[in-house]
């Protein structure tokens, strides 16, 4: 093989879970040229992979659109195109790029079985399981393996990183009340007063992060945490990363923030309604993942179902936060000396 498409459009979750995938390809055929298509407003992130070739955009789910990017993958002739999206626009997608071989996962293992169809190779993949797992269990059906988890996203310069610490040097966590699910958001006012226990007990001032739409959620930390919170600079996604290669910890619902922390080694604290962290949580064994999802009404639906009084992820309580924090905290383990 000469050149191979990942093909992954979103979201910022699941791209960062494909990237043990692709860092296998890269390490089994070190040769292999890998170009991936994705959605154009994930552009900026590939573009922090340095193992990629080449990223291949859509510009927009429109007929032009489409007849652009056939145009653009039919021209690099790809001995295979692997589909991780499990869609069936993902999967037609990866049969209109000309590819020799167009591979997805097995009908059983797919988010639209219907996309199954669409492949000249379906793999079946281990199920119940992580989808890094998943992930990788495609990638050796062309002989691509690895004995390690890597997420490969090179360092970044911030104005951002270097605006937090223009004001203070001292350890800091990152708090990120936000995400698109509103029934992935814990309460703003708990994270603040949060902030002001891990101040008072860990010695860490408190960065809470914001995306558009959310300086109200990030405002209301600052209010409620006594002192002990400031609110981030307007930050990219290349400020995101930066911050949390720095951060002490981070404490955030099943968000892109989320996933970004702990593939640069960031310890985690998660918190899961709607989702299944066994499937979409943090890998590494040391994070901290505090769970709803087994008396959740509204498995991977945006809104939830039930009252405000019966909010699955409002029912986490403040002091197994506390104590998940306490416990990763303690997990970390010290930098040897040199």
């Amino acid at each position: 093989m000469n050149r191979i498409l990942v093909v992954r459009l979103g979201s910022l979750g699941d791209l960062v879970h494909t990237l043990p995938a692709v860092s296998a390809i890269h390490r089994t055929f070190p040769r292999l040229e890998i170009d991936w298509l994705v959605d154009a407003i994930h552009q900026e992130f590939l573009a922090l992979v340095p193992i990629l070739t080449s990223v291949v955009t859509l510009a927009a789910p429109t007929l032009d659109g489409w007849l652009d990017v056939r145009r653009r993958l039919r021209a690099r002739k790809y001995d295979a195109a692997l589909d991780f999206q499990g869609l069936v626009k993902s999967a037609a997608l990866s049969r209109l790029s000309g590819a020799t071989r167009v591979m997805g996962f097995d009908r059983a293992s797919l988010r639209e079985p219907a996309a199954a169809v669409l492949y000249r190779e379906r793999v079946p993949v281990m199920t119940g399981g992580h989808v890094i797992q998943k992930n990788l269990g495609l990638v050796a059906a062309i002989g691509a393996q690895s004995a390690t988890t890597e997420f490969p996203i090179r360092p970044v310069e911030s104005a951002a990183l270097a605006a937090v610490l223009a004001k203070d040097t001292s350890p800091f966590a990152l708090l990120n009340p936000g995400a698109a699910w509103p029934n992935k958001r814990w309460p703003a006012d708990r994270f603040g007063r949060l902030a002001a226990w891990l101040r008072d007990q860990h010695g860490l001032r408190s960065i809470a992060l914001w995306g558009p739409g959310e300086e109200d959620l990030a405002r209301a930390i600052v209010s409620e945490s006594s002192g002990a919170a400031t609110e981030a600079p307007r930050t990219q996604l290349t400020d995101l990363v930066a911050l949390s290669r720095v951060a002490k910890l981070l404490v955030s619902g099943d968000t892109g923030p989320t996933h970004i922390a702990a593939a640069v080694g960031t310890p985690v604290v998660a918190l899961f309604g709607p989702t299944d962290p066994f499937r979409n949580g943090p890998w590494s064994p040391d994070d901290r993942s505090l769970s709803r999802y087994t008396t959740c009404d509204c498995h991977y639906e945006r809104r939830c179902r039930r009252t405000a009084e019966q909010w699955c992820l409002g029912s986490i309580s403040e002091d197994e936060v506390r104590q998940a924090v306490h416990d990763r905290l303690l997990a970390v383990r010290p930098t040897p000396e040199p």
